[in-house]
């Protein structure tokens, strides 16, 4: 059976307004007050918490304190988990198109860098955990995106076939792990980074879900 396997964060939801909320309090914490703002700094957060302190951390002109860096991600991570869906939307039409694929015979799933425990909290108060077959964090195996075996065995625990996948994602980590499954890859073009994943030269760019069905069929065929 075929997959289509979607990233969450910048993909199937804006996470970013709650991610940088939760920097912000490490900052304020800090003294600094809010160092980063959803309007400038959307694209940062949607690669992560370490991102966003090392930016805030560049704008303080302590670039390298790492070990800053370290003492706080774990704070980071319970001050996004205390409020983890304040300002989180789901993308127009994204889980309109994920009951299509269903229908359609097609397994869904969610591979994430997000960690499993949180990936797991925000798609339940969202709603839509039931709606995909497995779902995958950056601590459910060994290894994470970019590895293909995260990808595969997002794919194995959806019910599918890991060749015959499909990665839905919005960053030059999701291009590299698809090339490196040997997998398509369709990037969407509507979160912040949407305007830099042209030159990430992947198999499809997705500017509304809508499209999503029909460059499925033409990347891996039919679900049948």
């Amino acid at each position: 059976m075929k997959t289509v396997v979607f990233d969450l964060d910048g993909t199937l939801a804006d996470t970013s307004g709650d991610l940088i909320a939760a920097a912000n309090a490490c900052f304020r914490e800090m003294g600094a007050g809010d160092l980063l703002d959803v309007a400038g700094d959307a694209g940062t957060a949607l690669r992560g918490g370490r991102a966003m302190l090392r930016l805030g951390m560049q704008r303080l002109d302590r670039a390298g304190d790492e070990a800053t860096i370290d003492a706080y991600y774990p704070k980071l991570l319970a001050a996004y988990a205390r409020d983890i869906d304040t300002h989180t939307v789901l993308y127009d039409g994204a889980m309109a198109a994920v009951e299509r694929l269903k229908s359609a015979g097609y397994f869904v799933a969610i591979c994430t860098n997000k960690p499993e425990g949180l990936a797991d909290t925000l798609l339940t108060r969202l709603g839509v955990r039931g709606a995909f077959d497995a779902m995958l964090g950056a601590d459910t195996l060994a290894v994470r995106k970019p590895d293909p075996e995260h990808l595969f065995e997002t794919a194995r625990r959806a019910g599918g076939d890991p060749a015959q996948c499909v990665l839905i994602g919005d960053s030059d980590t999701d291009r590299k792990t698809a090339r490196a499954a040997g997998v398509p890859c369709v990037l969407v073009t509507f979160g912040p980074s949407g305007d830099d994943m042209l030159a990430l030269e992947p198999e499809a760019l997705l500017e509304h879900y809508d499209d999503l069905d029909r460059i499925v069929a033409d990347l891996i065929g039919t679900a049948a």
